[in-house]
């Protein structure tokens, strides 16, 4: 499974949109144009696709957790096994 498939899962799992997911990026400062993400969306083999890097994949995480959750709060330390 791709990157590419993982980040289509997750937009079809959780009913996100395209403006949904620039802002999630956002979140955590990392930019995307539409254009950028469409290309992200495409079929493998299509003239526009554009595999989809593991920065991109895990700076979507991170917002998303960011998203759901709300910002860690100051002082909190992150949850460590």
């Amino acid at each position: 499974m791709t990157n590419n498939d993982i980040l289509k899962k997750l937009r079809v799992a959780l009913h996100l949109r395209n403006d949904e997911i620039i802002a999630i990026l956002a979140l955590v400062n990392f930019k995307v144009t539409a254009s950028e993400l469409g290309a992200l969306f495409r079929k493998e083999g299509h003239e526009n696709y554009k595999p989809c890097g593991d920065q991109l994949l895990r700076n979507f995480l991170n917002g998303l957790i960011i998203h759901m959750r709300g910002p860690l709060e100051e002082g909190a330390k992150p949850h460590e096994d």
